[in-house]
């Protein structure tokens, strides 16, 4: 198994499922991120790490072979919309050609079975109905959101094309345990009221979206993987989420009543731009192909989020920098800094 995007929220979360399924995990690490979730849990230990990027091709195609890798899981991207705005060049080169080389040098190696392409939610664009489903099409209007409808049109080309067995998943809004990225409501919101402080809004509050938790998405992954020898599901895209339909504001308040601290009331800034309003998924067709359905409502995936964090902010900073000085000489002996 390979996975990209091994030290960020969902590819954490999926590398853990593999090791504890005993499944050979490769992950590929451009850069070393002491706070990646992935560094707490046991999977770490059972993984290989190649260094490098998936914009390296040649990188790639020798891991691939090197290992013998029969499932690619492609879930590494530059997945903040606000940066993707400020930086589109590094966003469009890194989730187009990132794609591109790892679907180029999957069809080249023999051992390949099955690919797997993190999509998203924002591939859609702006639709007039909701919730989306699979057949509505790839609209997307502002950096992030064309570079994963182009992510998604070029992994639906790989299969039509040239045959090669891939699978592409749109997902809701994720959140969970080890998520650093605190420009997301969630994580903010929970950071925030953790130190008494007010969120600060950077929307006018009522943009709608789906809250997807993190397990219930990498379930998702592996579900899917362990179908695509169904002719009915290689080559098909899959909406993975709850279906639910929140506010900012909504979520907001859902996460002040699991940290304990309804009475801190957000902050409207009303400044962001170049974003989709309302979003929302359909996860019919997982159901029927797959027999697949979330197991965590929103409120229980808080409730597990919000725990995680506590521990998180409660170590001290000379905690931290002996576990990242743990970390950075290994039990395997490997170097882990790029």
């Amino acid at each position: 198994m390979f996975v990209t995007g091994a030290f960020g929220l969902l590819g954490s979360t999926i590398v853990e499922l593999l090791t504890q399924l005993g499944a050979n995990v490769i992950v590929l690490q451009r850069d070393f991120v002491p706070s990646s979730r992935l560094f707490e849990t046991d999977a770490f230990k059972k993984v290989t790490v190649v260094r490098g990027d998936f914009e390296d091709y040649d990188l790639v195609y020798r891991t691939l072979n090197d290992y013998e890798i029969d499932t690619v899981f492609h879930v590494g991207a530059q997945a903040i919309a606000p940066i993707a705005n400020r930086a589109p060049v590094p966003t469009l080169k890194t989730n187009i050609m990132g794609t591109i080389n790892v679907l180029e040098a999957s069809r080249l190696s023999p051992t390949v079975k099955r690919v797997l392409v993190a999509s998203s939610d924002k591939a859609y664009g702006a639709q007039p109905i909701l919730p989306y489903s699979e057949e509505a099409s790839l609209n997307g209007r502002h950096p992030y959101d064309v570079s994963k409808s182009c992510t998604d049109l070029i992994a639906q080309m790989y299969f039509y094309t040239f045959k090669l067995p891939v699978c592409v998943t749109r997902c809701g809004n994720l959140y969970g345990p080890g998520d650093l990225n605190f420009n997301r409501v969630v994580p903010e919101t929970i950071k925030n009221a953790l130190e008494g402080k007010p969120l600060q809004v950077r929307t006018d509050g009522t943009f709608v979206r789906d809250y997807f938790f993190v397990k219930d998405a990498a379930n998702g992954y592996l579900t899917i993987a362990e179908n695509m020898d169904k002719p009915d599901v290689v080559g098909q895209a899959f909406n993975l989420s709850t279906g639910n339909r929140y506010t900012v504001l909504d979520i907001a308040s859902r996460v002040l009543a699991a940290v304990g601290r309804p009475d801190l009331t957000p902050i409207i800034l009303n400044q962001a731009k170049a974003e989709i309003h309302d979003q929302t998924l359909s996860s019919a067709k997982a159901a029927r192909l797959l027999s697949w359905s979330p197991k965590y409502t929103v409120d229980e995936g808080l409730a597990e989020t919000v725990a995680w964090y506590r521990a998180y902010f409660s170590h001290s900073p000379s905690e931290a920098a002996g576990r990242v000085e743990g970390l950075v000489s290994s039990p395997s002996g490997e170097a882990l800094m790029s």
